[in-house]
Order: C-alpha cells, then sequence, then structure tokens
C-alpha cells in the first residue's frame, strides 16, 4: 500500500430526479432486463465494449468493462443489495480506470407513482479517490445517464 501524501478522498452524496410518462413497472423493467439496460446503460458510441453482464437479483452482480480505442479501460463493478419490485434497487459499486479505483459509491433507485407516470428518485452518496472523476463528474454523467433511460422509455411508448 502506498504511503504517498497526495492521497485524498472526497465524499458526497447527490439526488437526480425524473419523472417518465410511463409506469413504474416499465421503469424497473429498464433496470432489471439485460437487454433493455444495455440500450442506456451503455458505453458511449465511439468506445470498445468488453465485456457486460448482469444477475439482477439480491445478491447478484453487474459489470461493465470498456473504453475508448487504445485505453485507458474504464470497469464498472456493482453488487444489489436490495430489490423491491417497482419500487426500489440498492447496490454499491466500485469504477476503475485501468487498474486506479476512483470511486466507491452506494446508488439507491426509488421509483414512485405519480399522476403522469413514474417518479424516479436516484441517489447517490460517494467516496471519489485522488482523481479528476469526483461528485460533480459523477452527477453530471448520472444526469446523462437518466435522461438516456428516459429516452429509451419514450421510444418504448
Amino acid at each position: 500500500m502506498s504511503s504517498s501524501t497526495n492521497r485524498t478522498v472526497t465524499h458526497s452524496t447527490f439526488a437526480v430526479e425524473r419523472v417518465y410518462p410511463v409506469s413504474p413497472e416499465r421503469v424497473f423493467a429498464a433496470f432489471a432486463d439485460q437487454k433493455l439496460k444495455r440500450r442506456w446503460f451503455a458505453v458511449p458510441d465511439h468506445w470498445v465494449d468488453s465485456h457486460y453482464s448482469l444477475d439482477f437479483r439480491p445478491g447478484g452482480s453487474e459489470t461493465s468493462k470498456g473504453g475508448p480505442p487504445g485505453g485507458p479501460v474504464h470497469l464498472f463493478e456493482a453488487r444489489y443489495h436490495d430489490i423491491v419490485d417497482n419500487e426500489r434497487i440498492v447496490y454499491s459499486y466500485d469504477l476503475y480506470v485501468d487498474d486506479k479505483r476512483i470511486s466507491v459509491s452506494v446508488a439507491t433507485i426509488e421509483l414512485l407513482p405519480d399522476p403522469t407516470g413514474t417518479q424516479m428518485l436516484f441517489t447517490e452518496q460517494g467516496a471519489f479517490f485522488d482523481g479528476p472523476d469526483g461528485p460533480v463528474h459523477r452527477e453530471e454523467g448520472t444526469q446523462i445517464m437518466v435522461d438516456a433511460l428516459g429516452k429509451v422509455l419514450l421510444d418504448d411508448a
């Protein structure tokens, strides 16, 4: 273990809220079904996608690995802790760039019936390590991700 004095950790919590004009069951399915999830939770188009797996159940895991041609390689490794069908998903995940862990987070997704469909509240609590991908970048990435989810839900409506 390195004893460098330049090691830092930043703790942060953020929440992103969206209302989708579909039922909670449809939003939940977009997380639970591997084929559907890959339509919105995917590496950018110009990246090389080298691996994806989803075992959506308490105790199950999810892995996504890829990156731009020539690197670096980004790795998302998650473990599901709590799943209540059509209502709640709680998981923790590590994010790596090459072999360097850049963060550890706990994410909670709450799905609430709304007069126009489903209110989704995505809350993340993270520890961000020694690097440029801090809480601001993660929240921006999460905003992009939940907007991509909304587009898939609308495309299928």
